[in-house]
């Protein structure tokens, strides 16, 4: 080859052309056919790893060499082939000029560690990728950790990057990054922080990917969609995205629902207003009435049956309603609310149920709070559910006799 390319500056000494301008036309037209041919070489390894990678992903159960196809692998490792063709002529390609020489060893040694960092950040992204499809790491921020992987890579490359075009030991620039360590830790706080945080929220299992979050200062209260170095991203239920810094899901207080999702059913807390003046004992005849609601009347009869030998036993004068013990409209439609919602079916049977009465309010409204847990927690259901509900005991007050609090009535008012 040496041979050849002297052929050639010697045909073009005898065409009258410089000794020097001959020696660059040499290498610049030596140097174009080169690179083309590398860049043929590269795409033909390209097509070729391709190609077996597809046969490899027909032939395999397992979607990594899918992963590998969708990350550029095959693009970058073809990029190796060329590197070691080039490296392996720059002997025989740049002849009398050892500055040349040198200038083109460092800059395709450089090439070399890019290509290098190239072909580690598609295997992290397949592994990110392959990872997330796994039940077991597919609620785990694993962004994080490929983004910290990334970032060392690139650290370390481009420390190797300035070794290879100072011509200085690796451990040199070790050695003034601890120096400049103050520098560094200001420039990268915020990473460092998210890093931090990143595996706190994982070793504590703060939160997951998916789980419901509700974080007020931030106004975010949706899915959590993505956990990176840096910032977690909140799908809130209008479609929007919050992104709150990762730090700050440790250095503040947040509410996640995962425990909701995971026990036996969505907590129903909701009360209906009682208009306090409409509270009122029952009458006798009242109660025959009431015995004929299928919830309540096996309570009415014991718990009549009960008062009336109390109030026998204390000789109570019953010719006013207030002396002795009493039933009310609104304690014998509070024990229908509760047994209404023990019956129904959609009401889990393993956790609190249970309807109270709450503290009188200053407008005269007595609170009856319903507490207990649906079944179904899909949202769309459960509110439905709680819509039905609540339209059976509304229309149920009427026949206790029981007003609803409405804010402006007269009776309030007077």
């Amino acid at each position: 080859m040496d041979l050849n390319r002297y052929f050639f500056i010697e045909f073009l000494n005898k065409q009258n052309i410089d000794i020097g301008l001959s020696w660059w036309i040499d290498f610049i037209v030596t140097s174009s056919l080169l690179l083309l041919l590398s860049s043929l070489l590269a795409i033909f390894s390209k097509t070729v790893i391709k190609n077996i990678l597809i046969k490899l992903s027909r032939q395999t159960k397992t979607h990594l060499d899918d992963y590998l196809l969708s990350s550029g692998f095959p693009k970058y490792i073809s990029r190796v082939i060329p590197y070691v063709f080039l490296l392996s002529l720059v002997p025989f390609w740049i002849v009398d000029s050892p500055t040349t020489n040198s200038n083109v060893m460092l800059l395709l040694n450089v090439y070399g560690v890019i290509v290098s960092i190239w072909i580690f950040r598609s295997i992290l992204q397949t592994l990110r990728s392959f990872l997330l499809t796994l039940d077991s790491f597919k609620d785990k921020p694993i962004d994080s950790y490929v983004q910290v992987f990334m970032l060392l890579i690139w650290i370390i490359g481009i420390i190797v990057i300035f070794s290879i075009l100072t011509g200085k030991e690796v451990g040199y620039f070790l050695t003034a990054m601890g120096a400049l360590s103050a520098v560094l830790l200001l420039i990268f706080k915020d990473t460092i922080l998210g890093f931090v945080a990143s595996i706190q929220i994982a070793a504590n299992d703060l939160v997951r990917i998916g789980d419901w979050v509700t974080m007020e200062k931030y106004g975010a209260d949706g899915d959590v969609i993505e956990i990176n170095l840096s910032t977690v991203k909140i799908q809130n239920f209008d479609k929007t995205i919050t992104t709150i810094p990762t730090y700050n899901l440790i250095s503040d207080s947040f509410k996640n629902w995962r425990g909701m999702a995971e026990s036996a059913g969505r907590r129903i807390k909701r009360s209906i207003l009682i208009s306090t003046p409409s509270i009122r004992f029952l009458e006798s005849d009242e109660l025959e009435k009431l015995r004929q609601i299928e919830r309540i009347s096996t309570y009415l009869s014991e718990r009549t049956s009960e008062i009336d030998q109390d109030n026998q036993a204390s000789k109570s004068d019953k010719s006013l309603a207030i002396n002795g013990r009493n039933l009310t409209n609104l304690g014998v439609y509070r024990q229908y609310v509760e047994n209404y919602l023990k019956t129904h079916p959609k009401i889990s049977d393993q956790l609190t149920v249970m309807c109270r009465q709450l503290p009188p309010n200053q407008f005269g409204a007595t609170p009856l709070e319903i507490y207990a847990f649906s079944n179904d927690k899909e949202w769309v259901a459960y509110e439905h559910l709680i819509a039905d509900i609540f339209d059976h005991l509304l229309g149920a007050l009427e026949y206790f006799d029981v007003k609803s609090f409405e804010v402006g009535s007269p009776k309030i008012r007077d």
